[in-house]
């Protein structure tokens, strides 16, 4: 197995889990009390206590464009979605292609649960509870062959239980890919859970990738194809808006989208009033993953 990651996060740290589930609602409503933009140094220091939401509640609200772009209830939809069985077909540069049973690959894999930081190109973040497995671990039962050096993801296309396929919003299916390297780190994960539960349909069920140094539309959903190639593969918010969105889309405070900064985040969960404070440097992993971008530009390859 990979090497093993020690955490530096305790359950102290993590976001509650109805926060979590329901965090673009929580976004909604700082948004209607125009209180979203507030900077830290002028942000008020009192904080409101969230209340936890029922498990219906908190799995009630969209935030997986395969079900639809608006922000009706996503239990219309995500429910028909069938997550068992579930195959992914490992394919391209490695010896031992082949369509792999989930509970196949699962029952091979070491389990854990990491506690990982999480930050969203839209300048939120959270810490959140992941249960899986490294994805270097999946990697090295497939046998990566030589001269591979990159690793493509692809989302399952099944627009009769996912209707926001039906229309253009992204070029279906969504795909995403990292750099060999990166795939390979002991940071990288593949997760079946959250908050020690199956993650619902709507946050990616059965199976997603998570990269915590990394914006989170890189942890690509309901995975359903890994290819090892040697060309550096297409992602779809690349596609869409390349001048936005880059292939490496590291966490930086020093690259700031085109329409806001970078340079801080609100912690969901953490009150209406609560400052922003600083983004850190590959969302916090900095000591763990710099390494790997030795000599490169950050602003060019962002």
């Amino acid at each position: 197995m990979a090497k093993r990651w020690t955490n530096d996060l305790t359950h102290a740290d993590v976001t509650p889990e109805s926060v979590y589930m329901n965090r673009r609602q929580i976004l909604a409503g700082l948004a209607g009390l125009g209180v979203a933009g507030l900077g830290g140094a002028n942000a008020a220091q009192a904080s409101q206590k969230l209340v936890p939401d029922s498990w219906d509640v908190i799995t009630s609200y969209n935030n997986f464009y395969e079900f639809g772009t608006g922000k009706e209830d996503p239990s219309k939809y995500a429910h028909s979605l069938t997550t068992d069985p579930w195959t992914i077909k490992i394919d391209g540069m490695v010896e031992n292609p082949g369509d792999y049973a989930l509970g196949d690959i699962l029952s091979k894999m070491t389990i854990e649960e990491r506690i990982y930081r999480f930050r969203c190109v839209e300048a939120w973040s959270m810490v959140v509870p992941w249960n899986g497995f490294e994805l270097a671990d999946l990697l090295q039962m497939a046998g990566v062959k030589d001269g591979a050096k990159y690793v493509a993801f692809e989302t399952l296309v099944r627009p009769e239980e996912m209707p926001g396929q039906k229309y253009p919003f992204l070029d279906w299916p969504y795909v995403e890919g990292l750099r060999l390297d990166e795939a390979m780190h002991p940071l990288t994960l593949m997760a079946t859970g959250i908050y020690g539960k199956t993650i619902p349909n709507q946050n990616g069920a059965p199976i997603r990738l998570v990269v915590p140094w990394k914006y989170g539309f890189k942890s690509i959903k309901s995975i359903v194809r890994i290819t090892l190639t040697d060309k550096e593969p297409p992602t779809s918010w690349n596609k869409a808006i390349s001048n936005e969105y880059g292939f490496y889309s590291n966490v930086n405070p020093t690259v700031d989208h085109p329409r806001w900064s970078q340079a801080t985040e609100r912690t969901i969960g953490g009150g209406i009033f609560a400052p922003r404070k600083d983004t850190l440097m590959f969302n916090g992993y900095e000591e763990e993953v710099a390494g790997l971008y030795e000599g490169m530009d950050l602003r060019k390859f962002f």
